[in-house]
């Protein structure tokens, strides 16, 4: 029996097929994929989870948590039902981005890093999402992009995802 107890079996199927992509002895190239599956089965990565996705892939642990500290797109703590990430690097925040995110504070009623009181949203500040051109942009929960965020568009975003 495995001692693997966090990581659900379809979990486990999912990162099997990204571990498929590599070479047999090269699957701790599956890390980040193995991640964002465990995040998604647990809208966060506890500190149980990461040391189980190290002994899973077979890795030291700490490079699982080098990675999953590395990128923002991990979350290491609870957010909100929906985590909106704003690009807030220079040609986005010229064009509308640092607007947006003060807008979105304002609205909610939060800072960045914060959750609102209802459970439903976490402001978080982004890095480049490679979007430029569709300034200001975000992600909500690092999968769906969003562009063009105007405060009506923002608007309609909130009352969508609430």
């Amino acid at each position: 029996m495995s001692t693997l107890a966090l990581i659900s079996d379809d979990s486990k199927r999912r990162i099997d097929r990204e571990i498929a992509k590599y070479p047999a002895d090269q699957k701790q190239s599956a890390v980040m994929a193995a991640l964002a599956i465990a995040q998604d089965q647990h809208g966060w990565l506890s500190n149980a989870v990461i040391d189980e996705v190290a002994q899973y892939l077979g890795m030291p642990t700490i490079a699982v948590y080098e990675v999953a500290t590395f990128y923002n797109m991990y979350n290491l703590k609870p957010t909100g039902k929906c985590k909106i990430t704003i690009c807030t690097n220079l040609p986005c925040a010229l064009s509308g981005g640092v607007d947006a995110a003060e807008y979105l504070k304002h609205k909610l009623g939060v800072d960045w890093r914060e959750t609102t009181a209802d459970g439903n949203f976490t402001l978080v500040e982004g890095e480049c999402m490679g979007a430029c051109g569709d300034a200001p942009v975000l992600l909500v929960n690092n999968k769906r992009m969003c562009s063009f965020m105007s405060n009506e568009k923002l608007d309609q975003l909130i009352a969508e995802l609430t």
